[in-house]
């Protein structure tokens, strides 16, 4: 993964915008089966844990399944372009649902508490089976990871507007943003439910790290304007805000807006009015020349 991806199998900015406005990005059957059956076993046998910030080389070398998984092209296309070449781990597990059983967790974010507003974490998950909605699935809330929550603050709430269940076919592999609401759902199947999740930390900044080639199709503002259930009105013109922001920081664009909302926002005029009292320079302006 230090080595840079062919440009190819990067994220198009159209794919990119559509993580921005989502929060996700899934690409379904994109492990090959052979993989896919080699990696019950792994799964059952365990993976070995890292310390936070471990590099990703250092946790995962070549040789190890884990890193076969993160080499497949459109995998480690689609994870450079959103945290860049070379992460870190923040951590990872191996989470089975037995059949018949498991508890569905209560509606969560996966940080108690982060205030970066020019960085975001990413989380890999990788189902090597097919998921069914009698499986349970992973719940999310689309849109909802630029609404900062600390962890399980939100656990009383269920059965939100437009939330998703997650079915996919083996081989699938989803990365979220870290700050998305989501749940482990009770699995209802006579067939375990396996999923591996990686969370990765960016070090570098997170700026046109994808194939930018369709930065100006008309696709990316369309995906960036999408909209939601559970955010209309005032709460669908912030969303517009939270997401212009981000795609400022992502582009590097400091003038990019979807409307004039974020443009309002950051107004910050520098110049003092005629004859107004700059506490910083201890002077007045001089009122002549302004025609007034």
């Amino acid at each position: 993964m230090s080595t840079l991806t062919d440009r190819k199998n990067l994220m198009t900015s159209a794919e990119m915008a559509h993580f921005v406005s989502h929060g996700a990005f899934v690409m379904e059957a994109v492990v090959p089966d052979e993989l896919n059956q080699r990696a019950i076993a792994v799964l059952d046998a365990g993976i070995e844990r890292h310390p936070y910030g471990t590099p990703l080389d250092t946790a995962f070398p070549t040789g190890t399944f884990v890193r076969e998984l993160l080499d497949l092209p459109a995998v480690a296309g689609a994870v450079q372009s959103l945290v860049g070449p070379a992460p870190a781990i923040d951590h990872h597990a191996v989470h089975v649902r037995p059949p018949h059983g498991g508890e569905a967790q209560n509606m969560h974010g996966d940080a108690v508490l982060d205030t970066r507003t020019d960085a975001f974490d990413v989380q890999l998950m990788y189902y090597p089976r097919e998921v069914t909605l009698e499986q349970g699935g992973t719940l999310s809330v689309p849109g909802t990871h630029l609404r900062r929550i600390n962890e399980s603050s939100i656990g009383r709430y269920q059965n939100l507007a437009g939330q998703t269940r997650l079915t996919c076919p083996a081989g699938t592999v989803v990365l979220l943003h870290h700050g998305i609401w989501h749940g482990g759902r009770r699995n209802d199947s006579d067939h375990p439910r396996y999923m591996f999740k990686i969370r990765f930390n960016p070090t570098v900044r997170q700026l046109r790290l994808w194939n930018t080639d369709d930065i100006d199709d008309p696709q990316v503002r369309a995906e960036l304007s999408t909209s939601f259930p559970w955010a209309t009105g005032v709460q669908g013109r912030l969303e517009l805000i939270n997401r212009a922001r981000l795609w400022r920081t992502l582009t590097g664009d400091a003038d990019f807006d979807l409307d004039y909302y974020l443009t309002r926002e950051t107004l910050r005029p520098q110049f003092t009015a005629p004859g107004a009292t700059d506490v910083r320079l201890g002077a007045s302006t001089p009122a002549s020349g302004w025609g007034l």
